[in-house]
């Protein structure tokens, strides 16, 4: 997927704090890109003279450069037992993975040190953000081999533990790239993603399956979870009308509250073209 990631063209955020690396800040420094001659002060490095203009000009002038300045990507990945299911495209967890991949494959091009954390109800891995290929490869090392097998019954995980975590290893002025059903988005956890927010810029790409926003036809339907089935009925068009407008609130909601605080919702459906969504999304975001 690296090939197709370095086509997609992620936008330069805001710088937000200082940092080092290869986005141009507002700040003036040591650097590689030049910025202008000015008259060489008491105090200036004298490696930074330039000679040819002091030359000519019979007056020392030095070099101001624009310093460069590099930004962590962290990715924070969904790994939670309702990511793994789909009626059509791929599994939503599959969908998050190669999202998670393309994008980091972006960042690495473009300069930036990836990192993430992947969660479950079984784990957390943390991965600090790293600079090269090295740091993308073992993001997509940690997709592969989470621990995804286990059968065993486990409470549902909320949202707010593995955003607690987040908040902890995020650095400021970072882009932030939730992947996730954001199923369990409560009141912690979303006091928690404004905190990151406040520093870093977060993205937010909510997947879902097509079956989520809307009951197939009325009929009586088996499912599996490949151990045990039942039977879900959808003659009701009350039940099917309150299951439609209950996916609409939750989408609602996090388009609301992404719009209030300044954060990007990027939805991304099991049967999408992954790859034109996310260019999509993006020229929109390079054009803002």
């Amino acid at each position: 997927m690296r090939q197709l990631g370095e086509s997609l063209a992620i936008p330069s955020t805001r710088i937000r704090s200082r940092q080092a690396g290869a986005y141009l800040s507002r700040y003036k420094g040591k650097g590689m890109e030049f910025e202008e001659h000015r008259l060489y002060q008491p105090g200036d490095d004298i490696r930074s003279i330039d000679w040819r203009v002091t030359a000519r000009t019979g007056i020392p002038h030095t070099k101001i450069f624009r310093e460069e300045r590099e930004r962590p990507v962290l990715f924070c990945v969904d790994y939670r037992r309702p990511m793994f299911f789909a009626t059509r495209g791929v599994f939503k967890s599959v969908l998050a993975a190669k999202a998670a991949a393309l994008l980091a494959w972006s960042s690495n091009h473009h300069g930036d040190r990836v990192g993430g954390l992947v969660f479950s109800e079984f784990e957390h891995q943390e991965l600090r953000p790293q600079r090269g290929k090295a740091g993308v490869l073992k993001l997509i090392h940690a997709l592969v081999e989470a621990d995804t097998t286990r059968r065993a019954a486990v409470a549902p995980v909320a949202m707010d533990i593995p955003m607690a975590r987040l908040r902890r290893v995020v650095l400021p002025g970072s882009l932030v790239c939730i992947v996730s059903d954001f199923r369990g988005l409560n009141e912690r956890a979303e006091s928690h993603l404004l905190q990151i927010a406040r520093h870093n810029s977060v993205w937010l790409l909510f997947v879902y399956d097509a079956i989520e926003t809307a009951l197939p036809p009325p009929g009586a339907y088996r499912v599996s979870d490949g151990a045990k089935t039942a039977l879900i009925h959808t003659r009701s068009a009350d039940f099917r009308q309150t299951y439609k407008a209950r996916f609409k609130q939750r989408r609602n909601h996090l388009e609301s509250f992404c719009r209030r605080h300044g954060m990007s919702l990027i939805p991304l459906s099991t049967d999408s073209d992954l790859l034109q969504v996310l260019r999509n999304e993006l020229v929109v975001r390079v054009a803002a």
